[in-house]
This record gives structure tokens, sequence and C-alpha cells, in this order.
């Protein structure tokens, strides 16, 4: 188990409910690297069309919203359901969830308006954990 993987674990176990869970998945969603990682994750929002909206998560403004229809469409139906399967719910619920969160865990990811370099990601996991996560 990486130490990402470990960190959302630990941040998952003081979380209630399924939110838990859904941090840890979409953390290892951008730690995959079969998928490119964080940049394969905004890289694939991009070229769905949402390049504006994935661009202002990274950046230091406001973070604009995303449909669950443009969850899905960005990462595609084999993906969403392999993260559904995982969560227990239906792809619809997930892609659901999945617009709530993946602005907020892009944004923490990236809090200089950049993506991070190398092992920058995992220091800025950390950050996120020590700044009370992605709930409080």
């Amino acid at each position: 188990m990486g130490l990402l993987d470990q960190m959302a674990g630990a941040l998952a176990g003081g979380q209630s409910g399924g939110n838990g869970a859904l941090l840890e998945t979409v953390l290892q969603l951008v730690n995959d690297p079969r998928h490119g990682g964080l940049e394969g994750l905004v890289s694939a929002f991009q070229q769905g069309g949402l390049g504006e909206i994935v661009n202002s998560w990274v950046s230091t403004g406001a973070n604009l919203p995303v449909s669950p229809e443009q969850v899905q469409g960005a990462l595609g139906d084999a993906s969403l359901q392999d993260i559904a399967a995982k969560l227990g719910v239906g792809p619809e619920q997930a892609s659901g969830s999945l617009a709530e969160l993946l602005p907020q865990v892009v944004d923490r990811l990236t809090p200089n308006g950049q993506l991070p370099q190398g092992g920058d990601l995992l220091a800025q996991g950390l950050d996120m954990l020590k700044k009370g996560g992605l709930f409080s």
C-alpha cells in the first residue's frame, strides 16, 4: 500500500458515512499511473471539452461546478463503472459524488495554480491532511 493510500485511509477513518470511501477512491484515481495520475485526470477533462472547468480547479480562483454527466463523459463508462463498483453504488450516484468532490480534491492538490511535479503531489496530499482535510 502506497503512502497516498495510507493518507486516504487515515483521512477516511475520520469521516462519517461514505465520504471516506469516496475520498479514498478519488485519491487513488489521481494517483493511478495507468490513467496518468492527476495530470492524466486533468487532461481527460480538457480533452472532453471541459478545459475551462478543470482549469478553474487547478487555478487559484473559484472552482467552476461540473455536472455528473460531464464527469461521466470525461472519465468514460468503464472507469465510472469501476469507481461505482468500488463504492458499492450505481454509476449515476458515483458520478454525482465525483462531481461534488473532484473540484475540491484537484483544487487542494494544486494550491499554487499549477499541477505538482514528481513528489510534490505527495507533499500536497500530506498538507491537505494537516489542514483538516476536505470535509472540515
